[in-house]
């Protein structure tokens, strides 16, 4: 059967959204931001497009899965409220013990497709210098580059 999207549980949401802010904070510390820094952009995105916990109007969070069994997690939805064509993938995660299997490949089809069907004519999203397994994966897909963030340890 092929990878399938399924909407998530509140309480999946609430688990899904305490190890996405984690992940994205230790990304962002790695990538030269302080620890503050990174919590608060965390915060704020979570706060505008998941009040209280639950998606806001065109957030989509879903559980990646596979016959029925989870193998990973994918939250997309406007990028911007005054641009409703214009989507963003915010987290896309395939579970360790499935990497490698095509499921980011899949993912991200399913991720343009839904996307789609709501309207968008865009899909961007961001990804890490360091993440090049991933980057590559993007670029494979059609997605370019539209701006380089660079920076230099002192």
């Amino acid at each position: 059967m092929p990878l399938s999207l399924r909407p998530m549980t509140r309480s999946e949401i609430s688990a899904f959204l305490a190890t996405s802010r984690d992940g994205y904070v230790a990304v962002r510390v790695a990538s030269g931001d302080d620890e503050p820094t990174a919590a608060r952009a965390a915060d704020e995105t979570i706060a505008a497009s998941l009040p209280e916990g639950q998606p806001a109007a065109g957030q989509l969070v879903f559980r990646l899965e596979d016959d029925g069994r989870p193998v990973g997690s994918l939250w997309i939805g406007p990028a911007d409220s005054g641009q409703p064509e214009s989507w963003w993938v915010w987290d896309i995660t395939i579970d360790d013990e499935h990497r490698g299997q095509g499921y980011g490949k899949s993912a991200m089809l399913l991720a343009e497709n839904e996307a789609r069907a709501h309207g968008a004519t865009v899909l961007g999203l961001n990804v890490f210098g360091t993440n090049t397994v991933v980057r590559h994966l993007y670029e494979s897909l059609g997605y370019q580059i539209v701006a380089i963030r660079m920076s230099k340890t002192l």
